[in-house]
């Protein structure tokens, strides 16, 4: 059996967001709108102090991906092979947009989502692993919108996509089985370990873009993978696991040397 993990190494990350702009421009996620952040990579950020004792710390957080998912459990889409919310033999939880109701029951029993993200969520006090797409509303609000910044001078976002014959202009078209590119309103949608690469022996996108090699994927359950080794020799820690979850991504060092 397999079972797809992530190691993020604290004392290598810089807080450069490499990682979130890779995932959002290979998975075509839109901007932030409606208390949804659309952040499939998102970061928890906090400094504390007053200059010069201030301490700075960025935790770069996603879907974990739980070996007990709640939102698993919770899907309330009639199996089709499969709920809407599943497990693959990977271990990877994944989504069907095709079988999902927009119940949002996911995101009710998730300990690291929310429905509606509020202020904090800007500052980095707070984030979403699951964001919805909200009925009868463009999923590429920005690049359907027919408002330029300079009328009669500039492109509007909806003609950018009309020249470019794509919904995004950049789009990043790929085949995963049950997920598409592009999602349809009324479903939620997450990260998803960057399956459609995962699946063809590729690193998710956030873990190649990384420049400080921060990021370790693979499988747990083979001793000989890296990820595997790095868990078995240094100690680490998963965000909320006193909620029982079993998350797949883990923490290892510490963000701040100062911290």
């Amino acid at each position: 059996m397999t079972r797809l993990g992530m190691v993020i190494d604290l004392s290598k990350c810089v807080g450069c967001g490499a990682c979130a702009f890779a995932c959002k421009a290979e998975n075509n996620t839109r901007t932030r709108g409606s208390g949804q952040s659309y952040n499939w990579g998102d970061f928890l950020i906090r400094t504390e102090g007053r200059f010069p004792n201030v301490t700075h710390e960025v935790i770069p957080v996603m879907c974990n991906h739980c070996s007990d998912a709640p939102c698993v459990k919770e899907c309330k889409a009639k199996p089709n092979p499969h709920k809407a919310m599943y497990k693959t033999p990977e271990g990877i939880t994944m989504h069907d947009p095709a079988l999902c109701i927009g119940c949002q029951r996911c995101q009710e029993v998730c300990p690291y989502s929310s429905e509606q993200l509020g202020m904090s969520s800007l500052d980095g006090s707070s984030y979403s692993a699951i964001s919805f797409n909200y009925d009868d509303e463009p999923t590429q609000p920005f690049w359907a919108d027919k408002g330029s910044a300079i009328p009669g001078c500039t492109a509007s976002g909806a003609e950018t996509a009309a020249k470019a014959g794509a919904p995004v202009p950049a789009m990043s078209q790929w085949t995963a089985g049950d997920l598409q590119p592009i999602r349809k309103d009324g479903v939620v949608e997450k990260c998803t370990f960057c399956y459609h690469r995962t699946l063809n022996g590729l690193q998710p996108a956030c873990v190649e873009v990384c420049p400080s090699q921060a990021r370790i994927f693979g499988d747990q359950d083979d001793p000989k993978s890296r990820i595997s080794q790095v868990l078995a020799s240094q100690k680490s820690f998963r965000l909320l696991e006193e909620k029982g979850t079993k998350p797949n991504v883990h923490y290892i060092g510490k963000y701040s040397r100062r911290a």
